[in-house]
């Protein structure tokens, strides 16, 4: 990673965890799977995460054949894109899954592809000793610059604990974690562990706590470590939720920034904005039936916006819930300033062609 982006992580930007625009067939919707990525980046995004859980696990599949058409179309249309805007280059992160064999597989390909960081999702590995999970990271941060990723229990199968985290944040080509478990006491062992590696300069932490986004960024993080204070921030996040309402997420994050970083209290309307936040989350993670319309529900936010044209699964399991629909609904009626329908509507014309 050259200076700038390392700076850029470290820091902390939004990166949405890009969705998968698909035709009636299955097939890639390029010209809403181009939308998707330039709407991203023309809300201000810092950077884009292809391949991860919502851009749909099952394009990992070869039988399904889709990881790298749909990492070669983020990384053209970025390109396109950020030349014709002149706008900064933002990260862009690679969802790395399998087993050690395929996920090497992967890192190369996203490397090749100019990848910046890979993000290590270790569900595969569920059942495996601590040794093995070091193992694996290690052979994988050899190729490419890693993200951890805590995925919440869930849906991984598996608990990290912190004996993990202390052993991972030792591997040297480690460079940031995203913090999904949507529990406080496993979030705050990554947290911890970091505080104790004597890397807390080195590594970025992101919130994937989707149900708690803003309350993670406001919070100053202080661990005695030997008698002194070691104070760490969760910089950015790399969220499903930040897929849809991204250019509100960028305007959240730039000012929970300038608070952050001139010492200044915490506003109260900030944390009613964090709970409303998370009423939107509920509807659109749909957590009452174990995450099942997850995709699916930001999907419905993106389709009610014109930036997909179908809510479409790869996965048939995945579909929205009974009664999901009109939650969303209730909440983009309740809360319009949360939504950024109108930024949409400018643009959408011009990121659809």
């Amino acid at each position: 990673m050259n200076p700038n982006l390392a700076e850029k992580l470290r820091r902390g930007v939004v990166v949405p965890a890009h969705p998968l625009a698909l035709t009636a067939d299955h097939k890639i919707d390029e010209p809403h799977q181009r939308a998707l990525t330039r709407y991203y980046l023309a809300a201000g995004a810092g950077g884009l995460a292809v391949g991860v859980h919502s851009t749909q696990f099952a394009i990992h599949d070869p039988k399904v054949g889709l990881y790298r058409p749909v990492l070669e179309l983020a990384q053209e249309t970025k390109r396109q894109f950020t030349q014709s805007k002149k706008i900064n280059e933002p990260l862009m992160i690679a969802g790395i899954v399998g087993p050690t064999k395929k996920a090497l597989e992967e890192a190369h390909l996203a490397r090749e592809l100019g990848y910046h960081l890979g993000l290590l999702s270790l569900k595969a590995l569920r059942g495996k000793s601590i040794d093995d999970l070091i193992a694996h990271t290690r052979s994988v941060a050899d190729v490419i610059p890693i993200i951890g990723f805590y995925l919440q229990e869930v849906i991984s199968g598996m608990t990290l604990p912190q004996k993990f985290w202390a052993r991972f944040m030792e591997i040297p080509n480690v460079k940031a974690v995203k913090i999904a478990p949507f529990n406080r006491y496993q979030s705050l062992d990554v947290l911890e562990a970091l505080a104790h590696s004597g890397r807390a300069l080195e590594i970025a932490l992101y919130t994937g706590n989707d149900d708690n986004i803003i309350n993670d960024l406001v919070t100053q993080y202080v661990f005695n470590v030997n008698g002194s204070d070691i104070r760490l921030r969760i910089a950015g996040g790399l969220l499903g939720q930040w897929a849809c309402w991204t250019s509100r997420a960028v305007e959240y994050l730039e000012r929970i920034h300038q608070i952050m970083e001139n010492s200044q209290p915490v506003p109260p309307d900030l944390l009613s904005l964090a709970a409303q936040l998370t009423l939107a989350n509920r509807a659109v993670f749909d957590p009452e039936n174990g995450f099942k319309g997850c995709i699916p529900g930001i999907s419905y936010v993106l389709k009610h916006q014109h930036l997909l044209e179908g809510i479409r699964s790869l996965d048939p399991q995945e579909q929205l819930s009974p009664g999901q629909a009109d939650r969303i609904d209730k909440v983009i009626h309740d809360y319009p300033h949360l939504t950024d329908d109108d930024f949409v509507q400018k643009n959408l014309t011009e990121w659809l062609k």
